[in-house]
């Protein structure tokens, strides 16, 4: 168990740079703007979204080279790619260098929410496997918080030029996890499946579980769940129609809950919610502060109390704090209200979605097809995420606050109904006999 620790944390240290890369834009986004005098348009589609059509790009095609190559080499090179877009992002010269860094750096985003709990997945146990893979979502918030505290702590300190060290520090994170990811062995499912190395695959479950008969044990399972005609068929045959579904539907609420438009302009918003600009940027740590604090909760409960019942919590959560913020900004109500709720919403994610989607959708796909179905899935993600970036600027010059808000509420209640009706709880569950339960035998 030590060594599964340890492999899935150094895997899940993928999660701290998407974190950090991910929102340490927003506090570059306010000097990015003056400086270069870009439009609405320009800096939401080139400056504040490009990285995330990168992320679009590396998750839809993340799953060729997790295939092919296998998951850990396909690590290697998201930790490559984060290491140079940050260098690259943090000495662009004009805003077209700057958006290219950037695609780069999501291009590695979106590539390690395929590979890296797809691989977390495959080497855990039934057990541990929710808690495991939410690592990665521990280490996503734990970039996040860093990043709003490095954003807030470099600021003013190069003067015009402080976003150019708020995007360039991330090279120090990427250059150590690319040494670390060497030192994790190949996923053992992958190398029965796609290398048909049973004698290595062997070779890393014993490292698991020891040298008894545990560790040939789950090899026959992975071999028994390994015929020649499931790994031809691909993940669109329609023999796996039922995860593809749950996949998008659970991709497109984490989305359409409105996170990462809220993490993405969380000064902004904090600014039109009646905080003072001074005082926005130290206002998102408290944002991240409760997006770390409640992924604990989230983390230790996924394994006990299962993704379903985290699900009814968090969507619950979602409808009553996002309805409270609409509230909030249509009646004008104190900055510390608004606040409150933001920070009831983002409490919210942390133990429904945010624990939830990495895990869920690692886990529905057979061993065949896992990283083709968990591209799907983060695709699905990815895009939606944005299209909601890339329109924020537009959207917060163009409608009043409480209505984006009452419109995330209103998708809250459908993904109520989604848990409610049609996600099955995979908690206990080996990923072999869940694909008994969710593959088509018709197909």
């Amino acid at each position: 168990m030590n060594k599964t620790w340890n492999w899935s944390l150094t895997v899940a240290l993928a999660g701290f740079l998407f974190g950090f890369d991910t929102v340490v834009i927003s506090g570059a986004n306010a000097p990015i703007k003056e400086l270069w005098q870009t439009s609405a348009w320009f800096h939401g589609v080139f400056i504040m979204s490009m990285a995330l059509w990168g992320t679009v790009l590396g998750s839809l095609a993340g799953g060729i080279p997790t295939k092919r190559i296998g998951r850990k080499k396909t690590l290697i090179w998201v930790g490559v790619l984060y290491l140079v877009s940050a260098l690259g992002s943090g000495l662009a010269t004009d805003p077209y260098m700057f958006s290219f860094f950037r695609f780069l750096g999501g291009v590695g985003v979106g590539a390690s929410t395929v590979a890296a709990p797809t691989y977390i997945s495959e080497i855990s146990s039934a057990k541990s496997r929710g808690r495991l893979v939410a690592l990665y979502q521990f280490n996503i918030v734990f970039g996040i918080l860093i990043a709003f505290i490095s954003n807030y702590l470099l600021d003013g300190v190069g003067g015009n030029s402080d976003w150019r060290w708020m995007l360039g520090v991330e090279a120090i994170p990427a250059a150590l996890y690319c040494l670390l990811i060497f030192g994790v062995p190949n996923s053992p499912r992958w190398l029965v499946v796609q290398q048909k190395d049973e004698a290595g695959a062997l070779a890393t479950l014993q490292l698991i579980h020891g040298d008894g008969g545990k560790a040939q044990a789950e090899l026959d399972a992975i071999k028994n769940h390994t015929s020649e005609e499931s790994s031809r068929k691909g993940v669109f045959s329609g023999k796996y129609n039922k995860s593809l579904l749950l996949a998008f539907l659970l991709a497109f609420f984490n989305q359409l809950s409105g996170i990462n438009f809220i993490l993405y302009y969380a000064p902004v918003i904090l600014e039109n919610a009646g905080f003072a600009s001074s005082d926005s940027l130290l206002s998102s740590i408290s944002i991240g502060g409760t997006n770390l604090i409640f992924t604990f909760v989230g983390l230790y409960l996924i394994d006990r109390m299962g993704r379903k019942s985290l699900m009814y919590i968090g969507s619950v959560g979602y409808i009553i704090s996002l309805a409270m913020v609409a509230y909030g900004f249509k009646t004008e109500a104190s900055a510390g209200f608004n606040l409150f709720f933001i920070l009831t919403f983002i409490a919210s994610h942390a133990v429904g979605q945010g624990a939830v989607i990495w895990v869920f959708i690692s886990e529905i796909f057979p061993n065949s097809v896992r990283a083709a179905g968990q591209a799907w899935g983060t695709g699905t993600h990815w895009v939606f995420a944005a299209l909601i970036t890339m329109l924020g600027e537009v959207v917060i010059e163009a409608f009043p606050g409480w209505t984006v808000f009452a419109f995330f509420a209103a998708f809250m209640v459908l993904q109520l109904l989604f848990t409610h009706f049609m996600m099955p709880e995979t908690k206990g569950v080996s990923l072999e006999e869940l694909q008994d339960q969710l593959t088509s035998k018709d197909a």
